[in-house]
């Protein structure tokens, strides 16, 4: 399996005065198992790890940048007639509580299919492609992977469905955060896609 050295730490400050809001958050919680358990679960799994690499992962993603998401197919602006269906009915607070929910599942590590593929997808992602002018995909995301709460976490999501976003950005076919990835994918080689999703696939 192929990992990335080091760790990733933080440490969250408690006090007294924040109590009333983590027992709320744990209500939202609650509230949002239920919703996972009604409709979520038959595509992406109760913890988030979807059997079939036509849905992405969501363990471990980030929750805001998973209620914008959950926003923009309610809105239309990302299109999907599957997910508008399911968002149409959710409130704010359901999707910020759906997005707390994804992001406590703990991801689980996954094997390569293809090792070699995968270490052609490493230097991509780590360095990008000076001949060509495609930038690393380190320098957004980060170099394990982990993106921020507006940059999607990547690490360890289905290969299948990071190929097929880059090429529907490609084709602009994905209809919200279209401007950066679009330049970035139209500027990748069919070979450097299926790489560099081998290789996120691969990351914990």
């Amino acid at each position: 399996m192929l990992k990335l050295s080091g760790g990733m730490m933080w440490v969250g400050l408690l006090c007294l005065s924040a109590a009333p809001a983590w027992a709320e958050g744990k209500a939202d919680l609650k509230r949002a198992e239920e919703i996972v358990a009604g409709r979520c679960f038959l595509c992406h799994g109760m913890e988030g790890e979807s059997s079939s690499p036509l849905f992405p992962r969501l363990a471990g993603q980030h929750a805001k940048y998973m209620a914008k998401q959950l926003e923009d197919f309610k809105s239309g602006k990302r299109r999907s007639d599957t997910m508008k269906a399911q968002a149409e009915d959710l409130t704010p607070d359901e999707m910020q509580a759906l997005g707390l929910y994804f992001e406590s599942r703990r991801p689980q590590p996954h094997e390569p299919g293809d090792r070699d593929l995968a270490l052609v997808g490493r230097y991509i992602f780590q360095k990008g492609n000076s001949f060509s002018g495609v930038a690393s995909c380190a320098s957004c995301h980060g170099p394990k992977g982990y993106g921020t709460p507006l940059l999607p976490r990547l690490a360890g999501q289905h290969p299948e469905y990071i190929a097929a976003q880059l090429q529907q950005f490609n084709k602009r076919e994905r209809t919200n955060d279209n401007a950066v990835m679009h330049a970035i994918a139209s500027k990748l080689t069919e070979l450097e896609i299926k790489a560099v999703a081998e290789y996120i696939g691969t990351l914990e």
